[in-house]
C-alpha cells in the first residue's frame, strides 16, 4: 500500500532537487538540519532540534534534478521506501511528487496511519513552495500534533 502527495512549485526543478540533497537548505522547510548532502549509497541522519528527534535515511536511488529514492523506518522495524519526482512542466514549473511505499495492509490502524502520513507530506511540501517561492522559512515546525 502506498500513499502520493503531489504539489506545483514555481521554481527550476533543479533548484528544488538542492533544496532536498543540501543539508543546510532542508533546514529552511522540513528537518532543522542533515548530517550530509544526499547522494546514492548514503545513509543521512535528519534531525527535528524542536522535537530533540532524529531518524536515518538510507538513499537507495537518485538521478540529478529527476528523482530522489530513500528508504526509512528501518531501525525501527517499519521500513518505507520513498520516492520523489520532479516532473517540469516548464522551464519554470515543477511538481513535486512523493510516494510512500510500505504500509501494511493488514494493520488495524493503517487508516490513521495513512491519514497521518498524509498530512506530513502535505504540511512539508506546502513549507517547500513557501521557502522556495517566497522565501518563507519559519513555517517547518509549526505542526502541532
Amino acid at each position: 500500500m502506498n500513499n502520493q502527495t503531489k504539489i506545483e512549485i514555481r521554481k527550476p526543478a533543479a533548484d528544488i532537487f538542492e533544496a532536498f540533497v543540501d543539508p543546510v537548505k532542508i533546514g529552511n522547510y522540513w528537518f532543522s538540519s542533515g548530517s550530509e548532502r544526499w547522494a546514492k549509497g548514503k545513509t543521512v541522519t535528519l534531525r527535528y532540534e524542536e522535537y530533540d528527534a532524529q531518524g536515518d535515511i538510507h538513499v537507495l536511488d537518485m538521478i540529478d534534478h529527476h528523482k530522489i529514492v530513500y528508504e526509512w523506518g528501518r531501525e525501527e522495524g517499519e521500513p518505507h521506501t520513498v520516492t520523489i519526482t520532479f516532473h517540469a512542466t516548464s522551464p519554470e514549473t515543477t511538481v513535486v511528487e512523493v510516494t510512500e511505499e510500505g504500509f501494511d495492509d493488514r494493520d488495524p490502524d493503517l487508516i490513521p496511519k495513512l491519514i497521518d502520513n498524509k498530512e506530513g507530506w502535505v504540511f512539508m511540501l506546502t513549507c517547500l513552495k513557501g521557502y522556495l517561492e517566497f522565501g518563507v522559512n519559519r513555517l517547518r515546525s509549526a505542526l502541532v500534533k
